[in-house]
């Protein structure tokens, strides 16, 4: 009986070192994939950055430009283009069926101090029609909020009024989500006194929870992944969606001087002109053609092009003529800037 006894405290001994040792070996096995997948980051850090600049050569009748840090550069997706303003840039094409330049100003690491450093002077070269502002997870590590604020604040003062600004992501665990909270707070208030749109991103984040947030990130655990930059994306897509019919409806209703002269009251006046077409295609309505409504509000989206555009067609300016026979997309001027 004793040595059934002794046999079976041995068991038990050996059974819990052996869980002990296998959970210490994963846990060291999981440090060392951690630091094998962080030095993976710092390797992409530069084929990223030459990636994006490579696009500001290329043509486009919409300009999006993005300001940020390694997040908006696609860090942790298998391509940049997997990374959010990759995606969002893809949404913009489709859903505007215009081509699209992809200004990407962002910079792995940056700081909202760095950012106003860096990126800032860069914006002022540009006229963007869209325009997405994501900065601020890097400052949480060593978060002052006064400074954070001020920062903010010039950011979200020299980005566009119609810019997008992204709120931090969830991070889960309780200290840093303490300071996020006051982050946030402040990205919000001060978004709101500029009349910016706040992109909800932490809540779209929060709302995904720890388990599904683990999977869709990077070995780093830092940085999304593919599925993460998905989520990521969404949380813009509403706004840009937006953006992207009011830039629509702008160039439907508007020429390019009179976008230039009424600057911020260039969309209202263009909704309000299509929002008359839409009231006198019903009057005309009266069982006539089935969709005239609906083609008529595709036209604010691309989807349908106004007679007027058809007859200019066979105008085409002659440097548009000459820049379609060397292969490129037609110059137009971007509706971005103020308004």
């Amino acid at each position: 009986m004793k040595t059934r006894t002794l046999v079976a405290l041995l068991t038990s001994v050996i059974g819990g070192l052996a869980v002990v040792g296998g959970g210490a070996f994963g846990a060291r096995a999981g440090i060392r994939g951690q630091r094998a997948a962080s030095q993976r980051v710092v390797d992409m850090l530069p084929v990223h950055a030459d990636w994006w600049r490579e696009r500001l050569q290329h043509e486009g009748q919409l300009t999006y430009l993005a300001i940020g840090d390694s997040a908006a550069q696609g860090v942790g997706a298998t391509a940049p283009g997997r990374g959010y303003v990759g995606l969002l840039a893809r949404r913009i094409r489709h859903r505007s069926r215009m081509s699209v330049r992809v200004v990407n100003l962002s910079v792995s690491g940056a700081t909202t101090w760095g950012a106003k450093q860096d990126q800032l002077p860069k914006l002022r070269q540009y006229s963007p029609d869209i325009c997405t502002v994501s900065i601020g997870a890097n400052d949480i590590a060593d978060f002052h909020p006064d400074k954070f604020e001020r920062n903010i604040r010039a950011i979200y003062s020299a980005v566009p009024s119609h810019a997008i600004v992204a709120e931090l992501p969830c991070m889960f665990v309780p200290d840093r989500e303490r300071k996020v909270a006051v982050a946030n707070e402040i990205v919000h208030r001060v978004a709101a006194e500029l009349g910016l749109t706040v992109a909800p991103l932490h809540v779209i984040t929060k709302r995904v929870g720890l388990r599904r947030t683990f999977f869709n990130s990077y070995g780093d655990l830092f940085h999304p992944n593919d599925r993460g930059y998905e989520i990521w994306a969404s949380a813009f897509e509403p706004a840009v969606d937006a953006r992207v019919d009011m830039v629509a409806a702008i160039r439907h209703y508007l020429s390019a001087r009179e976008a230039e002269d009424l600057g911020r009251e260039a969309g209202a006046v263009a909704s309000a002109r299509a929002e008359q077409d839409v009231e006198h295609a019903v009057e005309l309505d009266h069982g006539e053609r089935p969709g005239r409504v609906e083609r008529l509000r595709q036209r604010m989206t691309g989807g349908i092009p106004l007679p007027e555009q058809a007859h200019s067609q066979d105008q085409t300016p002659q440097h548009d003529q000459d820049d379609a026979r060397d292969g490129h997309a037609p110059r137009h001027r971007g509706v971005g800037g103020a308004l």
